[in-house]
């Protein structure tokens, strides 16, 4: 798998965007909390919850709905409410469950295969065209990982 930079894959117009300080200092904040909450005796479900709040925290309350959706771990929706067409979907697992995880080497994982399937519920089933990305994480557990892809990555597999 290719590994690259965030700004060989940031799109140009973010590049030239500046941050103001108040939005730095709200995700280092956000960040800081979700990391010292981590508690690896704690189940997917607590580490998903600490996801939601740090998700909803830092970017995306009041605008969006963040929450599970049938099987799906997490689910943004493009709006305010369920009602609203799905964004985002997230595969998240505990910190310590890295076997499960996609890494650089080896992408053939539990949680790549969850979010093909759940994609695929989406797009066919629900005929949902406006999902933008999938992200799988574990939040900084063994593998330390963020994974994500656009979807229009999907639909060339």
């Amino acid at each position: 798998m290719l590994k690259l930079k965030p700004r060989e894959v940031l799109n140009k117009a973010f590049l030239k965007a500046k941050p103001n300080r108040a939005e730095i200092d709200g995700f280092k904040a956000n960040l800081i909390t979700l990391l010292d909450r981590i508690n690896d005796s704690e189940s997917e479900e607590f580490h998903k919850n600490l996801v939601i709040d740090f998700l909803k925290k830092t970017y995306y309350d009041p605008n969006y709905f963040i929450n599970t959706k049938g099987r799906n771990d997490l689910v943004i929706h493009n709006g305010n409410s369920s009602k609203t067409t799905a964004g985002v979907i997230l595969e998240a697992k505990k910190p310590t469950n890295g076997a499960e995880m996609p890494s650089m080497d080896n992408i053939n994982k539990k949680a790549l295969h969850e979010l093909v399937l759940y994609y695929l519920r989406e797009r066919i089933t629900q005929k949902n065209l406006e999902i933008k990305h999938l992200i799988a994480t574990n939040i900084t557990g063994v593998s330390s990982f963020f994974l994500i892809w656009e979807q229009t990555e999907l639909e060339v597999i």
